[in-house]
């Protein structure tokens, strides 16, 4: 969406990169590298000079030949990236009225740009009303707070009432804008820009209440976790405090959890483990927490890479049905639809049960089948747990 041609000011013998925001997660340690060379890159110094600014948001070019921080750049591409046409025209045209070049107040606007009302066509008088009107209602109205209204008188009042001002981007109506301030320079205020695993806050230990937090969205690069605790003053581990805000995970894998415990890099790791999963998948690592009651992220973590040693049938709750799944459904046998009273489910089902020893949860039938204990499992060493019947699930 957007390119930026970053230097060292300090030193333009070494070159420039051409850095294309936002960053995607895979690139990320990829793009310091490529920064290394030039000294510039750092997790909170702006040290990234912006020799030019290319892409969908021609305002941005009011930041060119000022400094900004990487990760600063990226978090206003995200915050951009996510803009509607409307949108695009408040940052635009704000930014340019207000004549803003840092890279703190354009994160800035990006949060309060809505409440200023854009024109970029005064023929239809109604259409300007009814956008005027949704600006100063927070975007969005119910029919019943629309029925009744004259969006021609409230254009004519908007025009009458206010003086605009002319931009590229349309005429613009501040509506009495003030700027808000979420970012402080050094944390970002929560934003979800794509899907994750988990967000958890990440704040100093024993830092007071109203301290403001950092967010983190696992699963993240180690370096990118490293630079947020930077950015957030915490210099180790110990000196974190996290708190679970949202989770994608299985609901059994939350309540074995103890977030107050946990370690980030553990819970990180987990998070990887998951994030390729399907849904049937997430189900049998859920069926598989129940089974082995792993008691850390380390252990569940664990589990997820080594669902391939269980065996697992979703919506599975009682030896008849699963003796009527292997016999009917699990392509083991012949099944004949004529000799269906001659069929003891039940006791199949049970003979297979206590062979494989597997269980009934609330997920459904699940059954290890690996050389090592489910305890050995979980302690990391899963290299010579190879079961002569590879697993699987329906």
């Amino acid at each position: 969406m957007i390119q930026a041609v970053l230097s060292n000011k300090q030193h333009s013998e070494y070159g420039v990169a051409t850095v294309p925001f936002p960053i995607g997660k895979d690139e990320y340690d990829h793009i310091l590298a490529l920064l290394e060379p030039l000294g510039i890159g750092d997790a909170v110094k702006q040290d990234c000079h912006i020799e030019e600014l290319r892409g969908d948001f021609p305002a941005l070019k009011q930041m060119e030949m000022t400094n900004a921080n990487l990760d600063e750049l990226d978090y206003l591409a995200k915050r951009l990236d996510s803009f509607d046409e409307y949108e695009k025209a408040q940052f635009q045209g704000m930014a340019s009225c207000m004549e803003l070049h840092s890279v703190e107040e354009l994160i800035n606007l990006t949060f309060c740009c809505q409440e200023v009302t854009v024109v970029t066509d005064f023929k239809d008088l109604a259409t300007l009303g009814r956008r005027h009107f949704l600006t100063m209602n927070g975007g969005a109205a119910s029919p019943e707070e629309m029925q009744g209204k004259d969006f021609g008188k409230i254009a004519l009042d908007l025009l009458d009432q206010q003086v605009g001002r002319v931009t590229h981007y349309g005429v613009v109506y501040d509506n009495d804008f003030e700027m808000t301030e979420l970012y402080d320079g050094r944390r970002f205020p929560e934003y979800h820009y794509e899907d994750c695993v988990m967000e958890v806050e990440m704040s100093l230990r024993f830092a007071p209440v109203d301290s403001p937090a950092a967010y983190l969205y696992l699963p993240m690069s180690q370096s990118q976790i490293e630079r947020a605790m930077l950015r957030a003053g915490i210099d180790s581990y110990g000196d974190m405090s996290l708190r679970f805000m949202e989770s994608e995970l299985p609901e059994e894998i939350d309540a074995t959890l103890d977030f107050e415990n946990e370690n980030l890099p553990d819970l990180n790791e987990l998070c990887r483990a998951v994030a390729p999963l399907s849904s049937l998948e997430c189900a049998m690592l859920g069926a598989a927490v129940l089974l082995a009651r792993p008691e850390c992220a380390a252990q569940v973590r664990q589990l997820a890479e080594n669902l391939d040693q269980f065996d697992f049938v979703l919506g599975v709750h009682s030896p008849k049905e699963y003796g009527e799944y292997m016999i009917k459904e699990s392509e083991h046998f012949q099944y004949d639809e004529n000799l269906a009273e001659f069929y003891d489910f039940e006791k199949y089902g049970r003979q297979r049960v206590e062979q494989e020893g597997g269980v009934f949860n609330q997920r459904g039938y699940i059954a290890y089948q690996g050389t090592l204990s489910l305890d050995e499992l979980m302690q990391g060493d899963p290299a010579e747990n190879m079961s002569p019947q590879m697993g699987g699930m329906e």
